[in-house]
């Protein structure tokens, strides 16, 4: 399965079981133990039934994946898009786990979406759907259970949604049942950029370990969503020369650098859902973006973007992982040999989930932190398992990936191993 796996593109749930099987492979553990890892402990599959705004009935399909729970309540965002499939969600929820053992965080990994494009929804459309949805999760859903958070095109209003929806049902308030929700209803300060801060972090530390400063390197950002352009607005601020940045509909590159405010300016000024009309800047592709002589590459998209067939443009020497899954096993090997430093995705968007254990934890105890408290804590973890994972792989001579896999995988199954198997 590896030699074809690394031949051939695959999708997010071969690259997953991949990556297990090769973490596998170095912490010498049993086929059972694999098996265990490797199958997800629950999967729903949901009709969401939606009236819409003109009187007719259209059913969507929504899923929930609880990966692993061995090391504490499943966690995982839900997103909304056409292409969600079951497949990417299960590979989604693996991930997960293996995050939350990486940062050390007390979550198993979840993951959930609807297959639905939400700009062709209304406002109450996408509340009706939202709130259906979250009914249909009401079995497996909860504080001790699972706990959702936001995802690709979700925000901070469907989590209120969902929490409101689940306090409806259970008679009170129950803020601790979701994550990056609005600071109105118990929301973490410091929620809205954890993501992208977490990236900034692991990229200083990557800078660090090779005698760079931020002002010496420029960078390209694939993907100008939540996360893509607060990471850009992060960098730009540090020093940072952000050169590039593309969304679906295209890109701008300026070699000069590229101010993320302006951006931003340009796109509430002109209403343009996209950065490619910014006229700062050279319009170019989401493939030219890819080739751009750039010291630093950053996928903020979705997943499976970095391929066998266009790795060989990728010019940059550090690639940090905003988005889950970007980058397939086959161009993943071609990086590595050519001694590019990946900062994987189970290590490098960390500081989201990160600070939604905060924010759960906020909840639970109905204490809450200033944004200084949660940032610093948020830093401090980021920085330990970057400092962990990095000094793992220099000492088995592996890579950031293939050390992070093996760290978090080997967590997950020591906890196994330690709770038992019941009966």
């Amino acid at each position: 399965m590896s030699e074809t796996l690394l031949r051939e593109e695959t999708s997010a749930w071969e690259a997953a079981l991949f990556q297990l099987e090769e973490a596998a492979d170095v912490l010498g553990l049993d086929q059972g133990m694999r098996d265990l890892l490797a199958s997800p402990k629950r999967v729903l599959t949901v009709a969401v039934p939606v009236r819409r705004d003109d009187g007719r009935l259209e059913v969507f399909t929504g899923y929930r994946v609880h990966h692993n729970v061995t090391r504490g309540p499943a966690k995982g965002g839900i997103r909304y898009h056409p292409m969600v499939s079951l497949d990417e969600i299960k590979a989604l929820a693996m991930w997960m786990t293996w995050k939350c053992a990486v940062v050390g965080i007390p979550f198993g990994g979840a993951k959930g979406g609807v297959v639905v494009d939400p700009t062709t929804l209304s406002r109450g459309e996408l509340e009706r759907l939202t709130r259906r949805y979250a009914a249909e999760l009401l079995p497996i859903i909860g504080p001790e259970k699972d706990i959702p958070a936001p995802d690709v095109n979700t925000d901070d209003q469907v989590m209120a949604w969902i929490m409101d929806t689940f306090s409806v049902n259970q008679g009170y308030s129950v803020p601790g049942i979701v994550t990056g929700k609005p600071i109105a209803i118990g929301g973490s300060e410091g929620r809205r950029g954890a993501t992208a801060l977490g990236v900034m972090y692991c990229l200083f530390m990557a800078l660090r370990e090779r005698g760079l400063q931020p002002s010496d390197v420029t960078v390209a950002i694939q993907g100008y969503g939540k996360v893509g352009s607060a990471v850009a607005l992060f960098l730009h601020d540090a020093g940072c020369k952000v050169v590039a940045v593309s969304d679906v509909r295209g890109g701008v590159h300026n070699a000069r650098g590229l101010n993320p405010q302006a951006l931003s300016r340009h796109r509430r000024a002109t209403g343009s859902p996209t950065v490619s009309t910014y006229p700062g800047a050279d319009r170019i592709s989401n493939e030219e973006l890819v080739g751009l002589d750039v010291d630093v590459f950053i996928p903020a998209a979705l997943e499976g973007v970095i391929r066998g067939d266009n790795v060989d443009q990728v010019k940059a020497s550090i690639m940090v992982e905003a988005a889950n899954g970007p980058t397939t096993p086959a161009a993943d090997k071609v990086l590595n040999d050519r001694g590019c430093l990946v900062v994987p995705d189970v290590l490098a968007n960390a500081g989201g989930v990160t600070v939604s254990y905060f924010e759960w934890v906020q909840d639970i105890q109905a204490y809450f932190w200033s944004e200084d408290q949660v940032g610093q804590r948020m830093r401090r973890v980021m920085e330990r398992a970057y400092e962990e994972v990095s000094a793992f792989a220099q000492e088995r001579g592996l890579s950031m990936r293939q050390a992070a896999q093996v760290i978090g995988i080997g967590r997950v199954a020591d906890a196994h191993a330690t709770r038992g198997l019941f009966p």
